[in-house]
């Protein structure tokens, strides 16, 4: 005989499930270049002004005792930072904030600060939705500067560690490494790699933790969604050499009026006070620069204190060849038939080359808009903004002759 007993089905609507308070998920990433660049006092306006050293003194032997004496000069040039502004709203209903089991603010407001550490790596490292008036990304100065590495024909020793590889670079211009930003997975081929016997040249302990290092600078993996691999496996510089200043650091401001436009067609999506919703604003500022003072090593300022690795294969990018001269035609209105000026220096978006004797530079960029000045002692001085698509650029600057 059947023996009817109440089953877990029948008494469902008793049980409860248990809610776990903690939320799975990662730990926020921060910045990579904030914690390692040099941060400036806060910026009390838009655009701040740095001296930089551009001329360096010289001195000389003098011939005897009545010999004379020779004469040089310093000069200094100005580096601005100009603060740019990351920002999100967020709206949510009033409802669903009432309802929900956690505090919905607390969660999204670290994400938020998470979101604007990987958009400020992605801009000053990469040039990825870089503001107009910053300056080329590092991995574009460091290219123009010639401290690119090809991963060809080398093993990953000497591409990093190597005459001619990345941290060589580096300090062939002056400067010494203090720090490695990577994709993640450098780490795999660091610990692939080995000696003649076989014996793995980067090791660690097994009972501690610690960081990887190249030649003793730490190496930091940029986890925060940043590291663009199609234009780089590596970066090393010096970071101290990068600065940045905070305009308005994170604000946050809860708003429960007004409307929220769409930022494409500019049409009202939500009405906030008649659909009984919330928004949270999140605004934070900010401007960074890479000074490069001249130095012994540099003193033309045409080298950069970082150097890459490229991926295998390099990212597409297109020449922008600035040809300089002085207006004074050979011929009449023939700028073209002008006399070429050797030596002028041509500052495109923080890249610095000098002409050469036929007054040409040629820099390499990706699409984008850059800010390009000449300038050379007894000239006047030009700039304009010079906007690069998908073909090469060819641009003649004229500077004239001071009277």
């Amino acid at each position: 005989m059947a023996i009817d007993i109440t089953t877990r089905e029948n008494a469902q609507a008793l049980i409860e499930t248990q809610l776990i308070r903690s939320i799975q998920q990662d730990v926020p990433k921060e910045s990579i270049f904030m914690q390692l660049a040099t941060r400036l006092p806060n910026m009390t306006s838009n655009q701040s002004k740095m001296p930089v050293l551009d001329v360096l003194p010289m001195t000389y032997w003098v011939d005897g005792d009545t010999g004379y004496k020779g004469v040089s000069r310093a000069a200094w040039d100005n580096v601005y930072i100009n603060a740019e502004e990351l920002a999100v709203i967020i709206p949510i209903s009033e409802n669903v904030l009432s309802d929900a089991s956690y505090d919905i603010w607390a969660q999204i407001k670290p994400r938020a600060n998470e979101a604007i550490a990987a958009a400020v790596d992605a801009a000053v490292f990469f040039d990825i939705n870089r503001p107009s008036s910053w300056p080329n990304g590092i991995v574009t100065q460091a290219r123009n500067a010639g401290n690119n590495v090809s991963p060809a024909s080398k093993d990953y020793f000497d591409l990093i560690m190597g005459e001619g590889g990345v941290l060589d670079k580096v300090e062939q211009d002056g400067y010494v490494v203090n720090g490695v930003v990577a994709v993640p997975g450098v780490k795999a081929k660091l610990r692939g790699l080995r000696t003649t016997d076989g014996v793995p040249i980067f090791t660690q302990t097994m009972q501690e933790s610690t960081r990887y290092a190249l030649d003793g600078s730490p190496l930091y993996i940029m986890d925060n969604g940043a590291f663009d691999a199609k234009s780089a496996q590596l970066i090393a510089g010096d970071f101290k050499q990068a600065v940045y200043a905070i305009r308005q650091d994170v604000t946050v401001k809860i708003l429960d009026q007004g409307v929220i436009q769409d930022p494409s067609s500019k049409d009202i999506i939500y009405n906030l006070a008649q659909q009984d919703m919330v928004a949270l604003r999140i605004v934070f500022r900010m401007g960074w620069a890479l000074p490069k003072a001249a130095t012994r090593l540099d003193p033309d300022r045409a080298g950069c204190p970082f150097a890459y690795l490229e991926p295998t294969t390099a990212l597409t990018t297109q020449t922008v060849t600035i040809t300089v001269n002085d207006g004074v035609a050979t011929e009449e209105v023939d700028l073209l038939a002008a006399n070429p000026v050797e030596g002028a220096t041509v500052n495109f978006n923080g890249s610095i080359k000098k002409t050469n004797a036929s007054g040409q530079v040629t820099f390499t960029a990706i699409a984008g808009k850059y800010p390009t000045s000449v300038k050379k002692s007894g000239y006047q001085g030009t700039s304009e903004t010079i906007e690069v698509a998908s073909a090469p650029v060819t641009k003649t600057m004229v500077i004239t002759p001071k009277a």
